[in-house]
């Protein structure tokens, strides 16, 4: 194999493996000084949702994207469907006030792309944490 061509195949690889991590690691000491103000949903198409989650306390950008995900993968299930994946997620600060605006595709079969969440899997793990949901 040509080393340039080993070299893509490998970074390809390690992408995909990256892929397989949740996104923004969840810990155990999350939500100990957070306080979760709440979630406002908004349907943008068929499938696709829109999630704005205020919090207080955060300590980065991955305890708010973890509201945001927590929230979806509840909506999702109220909804009937069982899969979500994450399109983006926007984070802001403002002073202590952190605010999220993420959008997921929500499905009945898990789809296409590195950022899918099994909605019940997450609801479980969210509920574990401390963090709410819908």
């Amino acid at each position: 194999m040509h080393p340039r061509a080993l070299i893509a195949t490998l970074g390809t690889a390690t992408a995909a493996l990256g892929a397989c991590t949740p996104a923004g690691e969840v810990t155990e000491e999350r939500g100990r000084d957070a306080v979760y103000e709440g979630v406002q949903v908004i349907r943008l198409d068929e499938g696709m949702v829109s999630f704005s989650v205020a919090m207080r306390g955060a300590r980065n950008d991955a305890d708010v994207e973890a509201y945001g995900r927590c929230a979806a993968a509840q909506y999702a299930q109220d909804m009937g469907f069982g899969f979500a994946r994450h399109v983006r997620t926007i984070v802001t600060k403002d002073g202590q006030d952190w605010y999220g605006d993420a959008v997921y595709l929500i499905s009945s079969t898990l789809p296409e792309g590195l950022r899918t969440i099994d909605t019940e899997v997450a609801v479980t793990d969210c509920g574990e944490l401390g963090i709410p949901t819908v």
